[in-house]
Parts: structure tokens; C-alpha cells; sequence
């Protein structure tokens, strides 16, 4: 692999020179064939699966590889933590993809560093396979998202709240570089790390913004709206719930990551929890939005200084882009649920329509994904027709008339809906059986079979039925954790 290490190259103030604690017996668990296509794993390597294992361990540094500990801040959970860090993280490097494009190659679980503030820096086997499942199910959706290269198992055990067995994930993510990052050094009042940092992350992210000068800053705010703003807008298409939307898990490129107690959401409601540690619904489905918002005023702040010395100057500048997210939200947010019903093009009455639909679904507490699938469905079939019929009633006779008001045949409006209406997702209790199955017995047929369904998700292959069943409890007692 040939690393390079522009990150590692800025000055020692962002990371930690530490290298991943060795393990006892590791060995290869999951390996993404797909993704090691992309990044041009070498043959010599990718063939061999003691290699890798020992690779993607960290019990062997690759040649150019320079690990390192990144140095970030966040508010969590609405209060601010001056240093977090990757405390259980180590950063490989960066590798070029077959299209030029840079990617930062991570193991997570991978032993302590400076950051850990007493953990073991450790991870165990059910969030390793957690997040490789979810992520390649969310990259197969269309969502943006970090991705994982391989689960390594370690042959030693972790701690929590009974000995479990221990893994390693490798992240692959444009960047790690989170709104947390920037906190940290505006915390301090370090505005040369700062610049430092945001010329960085224009250079890696938004090269366009290079030639702005002055101007820079404010439209890198514009840049990281829009991407985070297209980001939710994608998880509340597919009902994907984060969880833990703190300030240190929302990425500057606008991908997902850290999938620690994530969950989808079954039974539409938008105050959906499934996070354990969301005690007051801070994080709920439908709170998403809103906790963007919040996030991005939190990185407004951090650049204040960059935009004028004089910060009520600063202010006055960035205030009209901040107060401008809900509507610009609203505007993106309402284009998807168009194409989720399969409108063409937008009248005003329709956002009636769609506010009464969503309204039926959570009054008759019906599941989100199975009725924009049936809806699709419907326009070619009889059955599907007199389901939605059934439970949507007025609505679903309104929608109809909508459609046929429409310049578009029913083949081609049901080809934009299927764009939209995945088939499957990842449904918190097949996720779960597929964890329990890899504690258990270390065996990886489950995990395989799924990935297979979830790889394909607006298709119905042959084994996708058994993966569309609804939990026998509506996930009413479903809970997730961090895993950490």
C-alpha cells in the first residue's frame, strides 16, 4: 500500500505520534473484496489472509505508514468537553483510490493512546461488525458514509459488561476531520492552528474555495452546510437514526460516521430513541435536523476569527447563513419526499399531501420503509393498491389523483420512486441475531448472507423476503449502545 501522510505533516499540535497495541492471535473475520478493489490493495496482500490480519491489527506497519492520534473537542450531548481524541483510534495514513481520491485508512479498537482517559482503548466484536454492516448497507443505499475495509478478530477477550471477544475494524473515510476538531483549537484560542487547519481541510475537501481569499471561510461554512444538510436529508429518506450526533461525530465532508448506537427506524414516529444513552430524546429522528443546525452553529463560532477580528462584524457576516438552514432544509428535505411519492415536480398543496400522509403513518403506527415500498408497488399492482388503500385511506386516493394530474407514465414514475424506496434495510433485529450469531460461534454465514441482501437494496432478490419481516414487537423495547 502506498500510504502518504498529509495530516501527519501539519504540526504535532493535531495528533499524537502512537502506534496500535499488538494483539494476541489475530485473524481475518470480514473482508470488504469490493472496496480493497477500489483502493488498490496489492495482490500480494489482499491474497493472503495472515498477511492482512496482521496488517489491519496493527500488529505489522506497513512501509510510509506514520500512526498517529488525532486531537479533537466536542459538545456531547449538548456540553463541551475541551479534549476527546481518538482514544481508542489509530490513523494508518492515506491511500490514493483508482479515481485519485484520498482516503484515510483507520483502525478503531486498536489500542489506547494519550486520549483514552482510562479505557482500553479496545473494541469488542459486536460493534466491529455493527458498523461494517451498516455502513455497506447505508453506502449501498446511496447514503454518504464512511466505509470499513475488514474485522480483524484479536483472540483476546474485552470487558464490559461480561468478557466478549475482541475485534479491530478498519475505517476508510475521505477524511476524519469532524466539527469537534475545530472546537479544539478554538477552545484555546489558537487561531494559527486554526487557519492552519481550515486552509487544510479547503485544500483537501473544497479545493474550489482556494481561490476565494478573504471570502474563504464564510463560503467553507456554506460548503459544510449544504454537504451536512444533503446528509440528514439522506438518513431521514431511508429512516436511519445516528443516535450520537455529537459535535465529535459529524465529519466536514459530510459523511456518516461512528455508528455506534445507530438503529433504523421500523414504525414511523419521529421521536424515535433507540440509544440507551439518549435519555431525553435529544437525538430522536425526527430531532436530526434540528441538532444539525446546532452542530454547524458550533462550528460557525469556531471560525469567527478567521472571518473578521472584529466578531460582532463576524457575526453579522455568518448570522444570515445560519438563520438561513431551515429553510434551505425544509427546501431539500421536501425534494425527497417528493420523489419518495413520486411528484415530478412540486405545487404547493402537495406539501399538505405529504404532511397528511407522514401524519397517517405515525396515527396508524405504520412502518416507514414498507409503505413507501408498497406505494411504489402499487402503480403496477392490484394487491399493493388495496394495501395502501386500506391503511392510508383519503390520503392514498389524493396521491393518486396527484399522479395522474402528472406528464409522466406510471413506468417512469415508479422507476423515480424506486430511485427512492429501498426494498430492505437493515432491521435492528436481524442486525442483532447476525452480532449474536458472530459472539457465539465466529461464524460469519450470517453476517455474509445479509450483506448479500443489503448490497442490493431497491432489488428483491431471492433471500431479500427474509430480511423484510417486521420484529415481532415493533422494536417497542429495542435498545442500542455505544459499544465503547
Amino acid at each position: 500500500m502506498n500510504f502518504s501522510n498529509t495530516y501527519a505533516c501539519l504540526n504535532e499540535v493535531f495528533y499524537e505520534k502512537t502506534h496500535p497495541t499488538p494483539v494476541l492471535d489475530p485473524k481475518l473475520f470480514l473482508w470488504n473484496s469490493s472496496l480493497a478493489e477500489q483502493l488498490m490493495i496489492p495482490d500480494d496482500l489482499k491474497n493472503d489472509p495472515i498477511a492482512l490480519a496482521q496488517v489491519f491489527s496493527g500488529n505489522h506497519i506497513m512501509p510510509g505508514s506514520e500512526p498517529i492520534a488525532t486531537a479533537y473537542a466536542g459538545h456531547q450531548f449538548g456540553n463541551f468537553v475541551p479534549q476527546l481524541g481518538d482514544g481508542r483510534a489509530h490513523l494508518l495514513g492515506e491511500v490514493i483510490d483508482r479515481s485519485g481520491q484520498r482516503w484515510d485508512i483507520q483502525l478503531k479498537g486498536s489500542g489506547p493512546t494519550s486520549f483514552s482517559r482510562g479505557r482500553d482503548g479496545r473494541c469488542a466484536i459486536g460493534p466491529a461488525v455493527r458498523e461494517f454492516i451498516m455502513s455497506e448497507a447505508m453506502n449501498a443505499l446511496g447514503v454518504p458514509t464512511t466505509r470499513c475495509l475488514a474485522v480483524v478478530t484479536t483472540g483476546e477477550p474485552v470487558f464490559r459488561d461480561t468478557p466478549v471477544p475482541g475485534a479491530i475494524v478498519t475505517r476508510v473515510a475521505s477524511s476524519h476531520l469532524r466539527i469537534g476538531t475545530f472546537q479544539f483549537f478554538a477552545a484555546q484560542g489558537d487561531h494559527h492552528a486554526l487557519k492552519t487547519l481550515c486552509d487544510y481541510t479547503i485544500k483537501r475537501h473544497y479545493p474550489e474555495l482556494q481561490e476565494e481569499g478573504p471570502n474563504q471561510y464564510i463560503l467553507f461554512i456554506k460548503k459544510v452546510i449544504e454537504r451536512l444538510i444533503q446528509l440528514i436529508v439522506e438518513w431521514m429518506r431511508v429512516g436511519f437514526i445516528h443516535g450520537v450526533m455529537n459535535t465529535d461525530n459529524m465529519s466536514i465532508s459530510g459523511e456518516t460516521i461512528d455508528y455506534g448506537p445507530c438503529a433504523m427506524m421500523g414504525t414511523y414516529d419521529p421521536q424515535t430513541v433507540y440509544s440507551s444513552i439518549d435519555i431525553m430524546g435529544r437525538y430522536a429522528f425526527g430531532n436530526q435536523p434540528r441538532i444539525a443546525q446546532w452542530n454547524i452553529e458550533r462550528f460557525a463560532e469556531c471560525l469567527l476569527p478567521l472571518i473578521n477580528v472584529n466578531t460582532n462584524k463576524a457575526i453579522d457576516q455568518v448570522g444570515p447563513i445560519i438563520t438561513e438552514f431551515p429553510n434551505r432544509f425544509k427546501q431539500v428535505y421536501m425534494e425527497m419526499i417528493e420523489k419518495k411519492l413520486g411528484l415530478t415536480s412540486f405545487q404547493q398543496e402537495d406539501q399538505k399531501l405529504l404532511f397528511s400522509i407522514l401524519g397517517r403513518l405515525k396515527e396508524r403506527r405504520i412502518d416507514y420503509t414498507v409503505t413507501f415500498d408498497l406505494l411504489t408497488k402499487s402503480l403496477m399492482s392490484e394487491t399493493a393498491t388495496s394495501q395502501m388503500k386500506n391503511e392510508l385511506e383519503e390520503c392514498f386516493d389524493i396521491w393518486k389523483r396527484r399522479l395522474n394530474d402528472q406528464d409522466a407514465t406510471s413506468k417512469e414514475v415508479q422507476k423515480l420512486m424506486r430511485k427512492h424506496n429501498p426494498v430492505v434495510i437493515p432491521r435492528n433485529h436481524h442486525i442483532e441475531a447476525v452480532i449474536q450469531e458472530c459472539e457465539q460461534s465466529g461464524d460469519v454465514t450470517l453476517v455474509e448472507k445479509f450483506l448479500q441482501v443489503l448490497r442490493s437494496p431497491y432489488e428483491e432478490l431471492e433471500q431479500t423476503s427474509q430480511y423484510q419481516d417486521l420484529p415481532s414487537d415493533g422494536d417497542k423495547d429495542y435498545q442500542t449502545f455505544c459499544g465503547t
